[in-house]
């Protein structure tokens, strides 16, 4: 079902509300260290200025737990913003109350602000509807173009979607484009690759794209839990003891949907995690009891490598080992690689698997990358996202 967009509003010279997903890093000086984020709004933005609205932006940043913490304030976000746009951008040191509406009451069509951060108040991840209404009272609309909290049910999306006339932004427009609308049929070969740290919370993930997919890639420290569930030992590997018969069950499952289910054939080994540690490439079935695995090794990549030149459809979540050390980022590294010269729709999580990418600056070489991992998971899974339901259908 096609939801409400930001097409469908009437703008001119109406006070909109957007959520937006300005939660950016900050270095130690407290400057924004990256801006994709903010530069992933603007589309939005941007048609929202051409239509002479006046726009209140508001979002979260970091985890300050309902608490007013000035070292996770969007201030620096703001001048960012100002920076980019080359336009004033007005920063209101609070989310609700007089100070916001004094700054509303003063706006001209095209005048943007941005709203001090909405995790400050625990009100925001409980939902309250007081302080939902508090967000709501400046606005005449509402769009929402923050997909990385579209599977949180927070007040600053569900909360006030259920009060003000809402509609979707262009961010969220294209993440529904790729993550539903191009999975709902791929194009065949369909491969998805699978790693980060834990089976745990994406075995109904696994699950469903088993109903789908051709392929099925496994890598990252998640590969030991089947490793272990194919009856080898790990040494000291990270596994989830307690996810050995969910492994198990999604092997079985790929045999029954004839879904070629590939799991690493060698490993990279140290002792511990570190950059400087002695490193051995060995079978799965021959990890040493005081060694531990930390990404996949050559073979394994080499076989990755001849089912991805098959593909036309990849989706792809989580990296294949430690990639943030060097040592253990070569099976990350050259999958990235991989896809990036591939001719097939690539997708790719959100997530860590977006932070390997854009490390060895491939970014611009993917059909899609998206903004929210947990968001994206959910989606690519089938769950609705409170975030998104919420809006109205056009």
């Amino acid at each position: 079902m096609t939801k409400k967009h930001i097409k469908d509003l009437k703008l001119n010279n109406k006070t909109v509300l957007v959520r937006v997903d300005f939660n950016v890093p900050l270095d130690e000086n407290g400057n924004v260290a990256n801006d994709k984020r903010i530069k992933a709004a603007l589309p939005t933005i941007d048609y929202l200025i051409e239509n002479e609205a006046k726009v209140i932006l508001m979002s979260h940043l970091g985890r300050p737990k309902g608490e007013r913490k000035q070292e996770l304030s969007l201030k620096p976000v703001a001048e960012k913003l100002s920076e980019i746009m080359g336009k004033d951008i007005k920063f209101v040191n609070d989310c609700i109350g007089s100070e916001v509406e004094t700054a509303v009451g003063k706006m001209q069509a095209g005048d943007i602000i941005l709203l001090e951060n909405t995790r400050f108040y625990a009100g925001e991840k409980k939902n309250d509807p007081d302080f939902a209404r508090e967000l709501a009272k400046p606005a005449e609309l509402f769009v929402n173009d923050a997909f990385g909290t579209a599977h949180r049910k927070h007040a600053s999306n569900v909360g006030v979607a259920s009060i003000l006339p809402s509609a979707m932004g262009f961010l969220i427009e294209n993440e529904l484009k790729y993550l539903r609308d191009s999975l709902t049929h791929p194009q065949k070969p369909f491969t998805a690759i699978f790693g980060g740290a834990k089976v745990s919370g994406k075995i109904e993930l696994l699950e469903r794209i088993l109903e789908k997919a051709d392929n099925l890639l496994i890598g990252g420290a998640m590969m030991f839990t089947f490793i272990r569930a194919m009856g080898y030992e790990t040494g000291k590997s990270l596994v989830e003891e307690d996810k050995i018969d969910m492994a198990k069950n999604v092997m079985k499952l790929a045999e029954e949907k004839n879904v070629q289910l590939v799991i690493p054939e060698d490993t990279i080994i140290a002792k511990e995690p570190e950059k400087d540690a002695e490193i051995k490439t060995v079978s799965i079935e021959d990890i040493p009891q005081d060694w531990m695995g930390l990404d996949i090794g050559e073979k394994t990549i080499q076989k990755y490598k001849d089912v991805i030149a098959d593909s036309k459809t990849i989706v792809w979540n989580g990296p294949m080992g430690m990639f943030e050390i060097d040592k253990f980022a070569k099976g990350t590294n050259e999958i990235a690689e991989i896809l990036a010269e591939s001719d097939a729709t690539t997708i790719i999580g959100g997530g860590d698997s977006a932070a390997a990418i854009e490390k060895i600056e491939l970014q611009d070489k993917f059909t899609h990358i998206s903004t929210g991992g947990g968001a994206s998971l959910e989606m690519l899974a089938g769950n609705e996202l409170p975030g998104i339901s919420i809006i109205p259908d056009a």
